[in-house]
């Protein structure tokens, strides 16, 4: 069925996934971070409803313009011609405590445990406990990031956080790694 319509954002928000939001917020705000970039095509900090348009068109979760445009112009500060990482943050919040609730509480060690091994298990592909070059290759070329590109790069990525020097990175080694990120503000 070509050129159909897709069904407006906010149906397709009434069944989020359970990783929309992450029970701890320093993992919540690296990967929102991340998004954010991605959205933003041209690097300028901004993120116009073209671009948010464009980025669920290539996720294949097109949006009406229209419709996207009203929920988004509240977030847009006067004079900006899209939102700002700040706003960014504001209207996934507000997003996430429509569906969710407000967040929760501080999760304890096992709840970022499961975070961790959550987000571990996105690049461990082949489930052997392992992230190797060609897995980390793979899912950064999925999210279009130009690192992906390179086969040296990403070996450089790894060798970065690879403590015991076996090529790859185990769990240990990406929950080091993630703990050690802090999100900088804009």
């Amino acid at each position: 069925m070509a050129n159909a319509t897709p069904p407006p954002i906010s149906a397709q928000l009434a069944r989020p996934s359970p990783s929309f939001r992450l029970r701890t917020s320093n993992l919540n705000n690296l990967r929102l971070r991340r998004v954010f970039d991605l959205f933003d095509r041209n690097g300028d900090g901004e993120i116009t409803v073209e671009e948010i348009c464009q980025a669920l068109d290539r996720l294949g979760l097109g949006a009406d313009p229209t419709e996207l445009a009203s929920t988004v112009a509240a977030y847009i500060r006067p004079g900006a011609a899209g939102l700002a990482f700040d706003d960014f943050e504001a209207l996934h919040r507000a997003l996430g405590d429509a569906l969710f609730g407000a967040p929760p509480s501080p999760a304890c060690e096992a709840a970022e445990e499961e975070d961790m091994r959550e987000a571990f298990n996105v690049f461990d592909e082949n489930g052997d406990g392992f992230i190797s070059a060609k897995e980390l290759q793979a899912v950064l070329d999925k999210l279009g990031l130009p690192d992906g590109r390179s086969i040296d790069r990403v070996h450089q990525m790894i060798c970065s956080v690879d403590r015991d020097l076996d090529g790859q990175v185990d769990f240990s080694e990406f929950v080091h790694m993630m703990r050690a990120i802090t999100v900088q503000s804009s």
